[in-house]
């Protein structure tokens, strides 16, 4: 898949490509919001795993937005992409997942001057605990709410998710390596759920210095060609 990108603005990385496998092993069907869009990457991929998914694809920068347009209709796929702010859009429908790499670098973090980069970067630009009681307003009774996050505050996560009534369900997290602690985390939440949380095995990405299998099976199976503007 084919995907535009700015050369000196916010670029996917390797998070997004982690949380798309987490999300593709779920059972997806139905209607999917994407928050945060971005160039629009994450939907995208799920969009051509899962074809006949109902995408919606939200950004509040509108060059970004603009942007998932283009790299929907290269790859001839359908996205509805809505450039306004998720916490104050007035959605109409209600959809069955929600997913996310949302903006996580924590308060004490040094902020870009940059304010395109603040915004796709920094919790403040989307405060974790508003960005989960708005998902279980808008998600379907059974709906789930996946996303990657700081590992360092999960704690922070839990917290929010319970007091937004989600029960989490799955939780990955993601290592460099076996001697570091963990950087990412990816979690499932969903409404109307009894289910007691799975932990599953650890994303470990470097042995020495190369990539584990299991990363090289995502990097190829994510299979991104990104052509700059």
């Amino acid at each position: 898949m084919t995907i535009k990108q700015y050369t000196n603005n916010y670029r996917y990385n390797s998070d997004t490509l982690f949380l798309y496998n987490f999300i593709s092993k779920q059972n997806i069907k139905g209607s999917i919001l994407d928050v945060g869009s971005g160039c629009g990457v994450l939907g995208l991929l799920i969009k051509r795993d899962f074809s006949n998914i109902d995408l919606t694809q939200i950004e509040i920068q509108e060059k970004y937005a603009t942007l998932s347009k283009q790299n929907a209709e290269i790859n001839n796929m359908k996205s509805d992409v809505i450039c306004e702010d998720f916490l104050n859009y007035n959605f109409s429908d209600k959809f069955d997942f929600i997913i996310s790499n949302p903006p996580f670098y924590h308060k004490g973090s040094l902020k870009s001057k940059n304010y395109s980069l603040y915004l796709s970067r920094h919790s403040d630009a989307l405060v974790f605990d508003k960005f989960a009681k708005k998902a279980y307003k808008i998600l379907n009774q059974k709906g789930s709410f996946i996303f990657c996050y700081d590992a360092k505050q999960t704690d922070l996560l839990f917290k929010s998710l319970f007091e937004a009534k989600f029960n989490v369900n799955e939780v990955q997290f993601v290592y460099v390596n076996r001697e570091k602690d963990a950087s990412l985390v990816m979690i499932c939440a969903k409404r109307e759920s009894k289910s007691l949380c799975r932990f599953l095995p650890p994303l470990i990405l470097y042995e020495g210095n190369h990539y584990t299998k299991e990363t090289e099976d995502i990097y190829k199976k994510a299979d991104t060609n990104s052509e700059n503007l």
